[in-house]
């Protein structure tokens, strides 16, 4: 059995940019469809032969707005994923849509291609909350998305959902889980509304329009924390609940630290021992696939020690958590410090203990970067406390060491 990789594939095009979005995404930009296609095939093709001995077992497809890029295309690009990459026979495929471009003939070609796991941006149940951040749909074509999704036999569907919102109160979030909910979906995600610096939503915010506060947002995420699970929709990542068996396994990955390749623009990638990421040009993009030029943005080699971090920071985003032996033996490093920070999050009600695994709660979630940050403070000292004593060993035996054969 070959080692198990996941694939990553960005689609920048879409419709309209909503307000909110920081994502790199171009709207009336559809005549490069062609080329871009062009250009990822190629891409695959020469990336291919670095994966070599590895299983693909998972592949999503994001953006933009993936469901704009055509059925014909995206049958044409899953063709040659398969072609080139060695994918499992139970490989996890996720198309990301929008309610608006979701028709069923896009659905069934994607799902005959390949694709059984769909998220659809629902994003709300209340029209005005969508027309204000300039979403191009309603929540009735949300509804006749789902309709076609099921009908084209997609038995894995997600679905997107913010809370904090312009003009959105606890009533109208409540609305929009309880409609989701009836739409009978495999898994939801909820994210917090976060203001992007440049985006048009930080323009309106600096000039005096207000979103709800802080406080209401946290009442919000615990509400729907308890809600879902009552549903039969466990928590399993701060910001993703799914029913047993349908957690998204390609965003687990990420948070498990697993490697995956990126294809596309903006695409970031983390593979033999490297992160790296490609430039946030399209143009360039396609220029430095198909004439030979550089599309690499980033490229940096991470210490396995480094890892260390990465750990803390990406296995606290979920119920899982971390456990001691896990991490002394995969990183060699003191897990006391740690636990200490941890038994006062204990309790502050910020973290939970079973056996020797620790987790945060949701109220832990709801301040989990400053908790996580603290946490890599805590390791960063202890990993600091732990080289001293070998630098002041070395400091003595130069200093004890005869003179002869050195400099006087």
């Amino acid at each position: 059995m070959g080692e198990k990789l996941g694939v990553y594939i960005h689609i920048p095009f879409c419709r309209a940019k909503c307000d909110y979005c920081d994502f790199y995404s171009l709207p009336g930009r559809e005549g490069t469809m062609d080329d871009y296609l062009k250009a990822l095939t190629a891409h695959i093709k020469e990336t291919a032969p670095l994966a070599k001995g590895w299983q693909v077992d998972t592949v999503y497809i994001g953006g933009g707005t993936p469901s704009v890029f055509g059925a014909k295309r995206m049958t044409t690009l899953l063709k040659e994923l398969r072609h080139c990459l060695d994918l499992t026979r139970d490989a996890e495929i996720t198309c990301e849509a929008n309610p608006e471009s979701a028709d069923l003939d896009f659905l069934k070609a994607v799902r005959r291609a390949g694709v059984n796991r769909l998220s659809l941006g629902m994003q709300s149940a209340c029209d005005g909350e969508l027309h204000a951040v300039h979403r191009l749909h309603d929540f009735s074509q949300v509804v006749e998305a789902v309709k076609a999704v099921r009908k084209a036999k997609l038995k894995n569907l997600s679905l997107d959902l913010i809370y904090g919102l312009p003009g959105q109160s606890m009533d109208s979030w409540r609305k929009s889980v309880e409609e989701a909910l009836k739409l009978e979906p495999e898994h939801l995600s909820c994210y917090g509304l976060k203001v992007e610096a440049g985006t048009p939503l930080d323009g309106r915010v600096s000039r005096g329009e207000s979103l709800p506060g802080d406080d209401l947002q946290a009442d919000m995420y615990l509400w729907t924390v308890e809600r879902l699970a009552q549903a039969g929709y466990p928590q399993y990542e701060i910001s993703n609940f799914a029913k047993p068996g349908f957690q998204s396994r390609h965003n687990l990955k990420y948070w498990m630290g697993k490697p995956y390749i990126g294809f596309g623009p903006g695409a970031h990638s983390d593979f033999g021992s490297r992160r790296y990421s490609f430039v946030r040009d399209l143009d360039a993009y396609i220029a430095g696939v198909l004439s030979g030029g550089a599309i690499v943005d980033e490229d940096q080699l991470i210490p396995h020690r480094e890892r260390g971090g990465e750990y803390l920071m990406l296995r606290l985003r979920t119920v899982r958590g971390i456990e001691e032996w896990e991490y002394r033996r995969e990183y060699s490093m003191n897990f006391d410090p740690l636990e200490q920070k941890l038994e006062e999050y204990e309790r502050q009600g910020w973290a939970m203990r079973k056996d020797r695994r620790w987790y945060l709660t949701p109220k832990g979630f709801l301040v989990s970067n400053q908790l996580i940050g603290d946490l890599l403070g805590v390791q960063e000292a202890a990993s600091l406390q732990s080289v001293l004593p070998k630098l002041k060993v070395t400091a003595r035996r130069d200093m004890t060491e005869p003179l002869e054969g050195k400099e006087k």
